[in-house]
This record gives C-alpha cells, sequence and structure tokens, in this order.
C-alpha cells in the first residue's frame, strides 16, 4: 500500500475550514492538556512523599503508556455506538472521576488501575480531538490549523505544573483543580456538538486501526520516531547534560530552550506545510534536520562552544522535530477522511504510543555504551531510520509511477 493514494472515498475537498468545530476541538484538548501537565509530575511527586522508589514511580507511569496503547483498540466500538461527542465527554468524565480517586485512594494497586483508566479516557480525547480537528480544517489550511493545535497544547502542558507550582502537591486543591478543568473541556464540545464529524459508514473491527500503519507510512512512521525522540528528551536530556559537566539547573534549562522552539514553530511549519506542493517534502527536511542537529549535539553542548550555540540549536532541532508530529498529522489528513481517518488517527496515536516506550530504553542503553555522547548518536540514528522509510518510499513512488 503506498502513501501516495487516497484510501476512502476521497480526500477532503471543502475549501472551507469549519472554523467553529475546529476552534471547540483546540480548546478541549487544550484544556486536557493543562490538566495532564498538573496531574502528571503530582501523582510522581505525591508517590515519591509516600516513600515509594523511583522504579516503582516509573512502572506506575509507564503503565500509562501501556493504557493509551490499550485504549485505541476502545475507539472504533465507542464512536460506532455514541458518536464523537458522546465520546468525547464520557472520556472526559471518566477522567475527571478517576482524578478525584486518586485522592480518595491511598493504595498502591488502586493508583495502578486508575493509571490505566485516567490516561486510556485521556488517549480517547486526544484521537477524537485531533480527527475533529483535521476533517474541520480544509486542505489549503490544514497545517495552520494543526499547527495552532499543536502549540496551544504545549502551551497547556505548560500551564499544568505552573498551577502545581502555586498550589503545591498537599491537600485536595491540585486534584481539584486537575478535575475541574477537564470537566471545563466539555463546554466546548458541548457548544460545538452540532458540528460533529460525520463518519461515512461503520468504523469497522475494534483493530482495523492497525492496517493505516501501513496506509500513510510517512506519517505514522513521523510520529513514532517523534514519540521516541521526545520521550527521550524528556527522561534523558537532564542526565546527558550533567554527565557533559553541566549543573542540573542548566540542563533543566536545556529541556527549556527545547520547548521554546517546540511552541514557537508549531504554526510556521503548519503554514509553510500548507504552501508546499506535498507535505512530504516538509517531514523530509525534519528528518534531515533531526539528524544534522542530534549530531551537532556534542559541539553545541562542549565547553568550548560560542554562548549562543546550545540556545540556538536547541531552539531549532526542538521545534523542527516537534513539527514530525504537526506535519505528520497533517499528511494523514490530506490522505483520508471521514471513518477512514478516525482509524488513522487511533493509528497515529498507537505509533506514537509505541515510539514513547521504546525511545528512552534504546537512547539509555546507547549513553552506557557510547558515553558521553551515546544520547547524540542515538537521536541521529532515529531520524536516520526515519530518513531511510523516506528513501524507501520514494523509490516505491518512482517504482509504481514508472509501471514497474
Amino acid at each position: 500500500m503506498s502513501d501516495s493514494h487516497i484510501h476512502s472515498s476521497g480526500a477532503v475537498t471543502d475549501s472551507r475550514t469549519d472554523f467553529a468545530g475546529a476552534f471547540a476541538s483546540i480548546a478541549a484538548i487544550s484544556a486536557i492538556g493543562s490538566a495532564i501537565g498538573l496531574s502528571f509530575p503530582l501523582l510522581s511527586l505525591i508517590l515519591e512523599q509516600r516513600g515509594y522508589s523511583a522504579s516503582v514511580i516509573g512502572a506506575n507511569a509507564a503503565t500509562a503508556g501501556v493504557a493509551s496503547m490499550a485504549a485505541v483498540w476502545l475507539v472504533n466500538p465507542l464512536v460506532d455506538r455514541l458518536g464523537v461527542v458522546r465520546t468525547l465527554i464520557a472520556s472526559a468524565l471518566v477522567a475527571a472521576v478517576s482524578l478525584i480517586l486518586f485522592y480518595l485512594f491511598d493504595s498502591l494497586a488502586a493508583w495502578f488501575v486508575l493509571r490505566i483508566t485516567f490516561n486510556g479516557a485521556l488517549t480517547l480525547s486526544f484521537v477524537l480531538s485531533e480527527f475533529w480537528i483535521n476533517s474541520a480544517a480544509s486542505e489549503r489550511q490544514r497545517g495552520m490549523m494543526l499547527g495552532l493545535y499543536a502549540t496551544v497544547l504545549s502551551l497547556g502542558f505548560g500551564i499544568g505544573p505552573g498551577i502545581l507550582a502555586l498550589v503545591g502537591s498537599a491537600g485536595p486543591w491540585p486534584f481539584a483543580i486537575g478535575t475541574v478543568i477537564i470537566l471545563l473541556s466539555c463546554l466546548p464540545i458541548l457548544y460545538a456538538r452540532k458540528k460533529e464529524p460525520v463518519l461515512d459508514g461503520s468504523l469497522g473491527s475494534s483493530g482495523g486501526f492497525l492496517k493505516f500503519v501501513l496506509i500513510v507510512p510517512l506519517a505514522t512512521g513521523a510520529v513514532a520516531i517523534f514519540g521516541a525522540v521526545e520521550q527521550s528528551i524528556l527522561s534523558l536530556v537532564p542526565v546527558y547534560g550533567q554527565r557533559l559537566g553541566y549543573s542540573e539547573a542548566g540542563a533543566a534549562l536545556f529541556l527549556m530552550m527545547i520547548a521554546a522552539g517546540n511552541v514557537a514553530l508549531q504554526i510556521p511549519l503548519g503554514i509553510a506545510s500548507d504552501k508546499v506542493r506535498d507535505r512530504r517534502i516538509i517531514l523530509y527536511l525534519c528528518g534531515i534536520i533531526g539528524v544534522v542537529g542530534a549530531l551537532m549535539l556534542p559541539v553545541a553542548l562542549s565547553s568550548g562552544a560560542p554562548a549562543f550555540l546550545p540556545p540556538l540549536v536547541l531552539f531549532v532541532w526542538g521545534g523542527v522535530i516537534s513539527g514530525m508530529y504537526t506535519v505528520g498529522l497533517a499528511h494523514l489528513g490530506s490522505r483520508l477522511k471521514g471513518g477512514d481517518l478516525a482509524q488513522a488517527n487511533a493509528a497515529f496515536v498507537f505509533c506514537y504510543t509505541l515510539g514513547m516506550i521504546a525511545g528512552p530504553q534504546l537512547s539509555g542503553i546507547a549513553m552506557e555504551a557510547a558515553p558521553p555522547h551515546g544520547f547524540a548518536w542515538a537521536m541521529a540514528a532515529f531520524f536516520g531510520l526515519y530518513l531511510a522509510l523516506c528513501v524507501q518510499r520514494a523509490i516505491r513512488r518512482r517504482s509504481l509511477s514508472d509501471g514497474k
């Protein structure tokens, strides 16, 4: 199967963007993002305060990834039965109740179960919100709308820790605030319920989304690599920085520079993807810059580098590689619609989750095998793997166009 063909009843041909539906979905998922930014560090801090080991805390957090992988299998049956709006509302309610129960239950076993319900519900929200945005956007404005989505979501992720810093982790307040934020995400969805995306027929079997991993491989491949890289960055960049001789605060600044690039560059990248003849061109460039930026890390972060080089490299590298998610999602929407797009969004999130689970493990192994710059070599290898996929798809498309 080729990503150069449309595998549904046609591409999006409407030249007008449904701004009401798109903005409602962006607002809803951004509220969810704020709640995630608040709750994830909150739960880890409380487990730490209760005296649990880092391995137990990590295992509880890893349950979130497993829950996300499992949840995508529920997208088809739930949307077939309830529709998009009702499924989004139900997901928000499950997440809100789960967050309250985290506060009410001290049992570690209960917290593992609640991680499953909490993150499973959040995954459903992400899959269907991204599907709605993609469905509502016209082809000419899809990249811009998804860039806006990625930017606002990143800001939401940043607001959550800010709330936690203000209210602290003690008592019911952080849980109450997170619950209210999740419930508020229902309001824009209810407001735009008449704009609910229309599915062209049944979504099919619960596992039907898996075939879409291969239907649009440059999109699903891009998000798998991005998931691996993003989680590796969040988990290991501070460690990498400290092993290079930076202080804890200095290493933390690396993450801030990468995050700043992420926030600043998603809308420009999305607009650029709307202007080019083929969005795959932007994906190729993201992969190339991913490799080049990773190979520059040992030089940029060395003690003798000019002061401007670390922030410049990390800002550009962090922003451009995040475009693999934004532009990959836009590429998905330009190829599919309706039920096919809903299933493809499930495949997209599934591949992202696979990447986020595997990436830190492989990067950690590389750091131990090739100190001190094993992290940089692992990042370059991830992006090199994606470029190899790009070359293979290009050769295949040329072969098909030549009639071979």
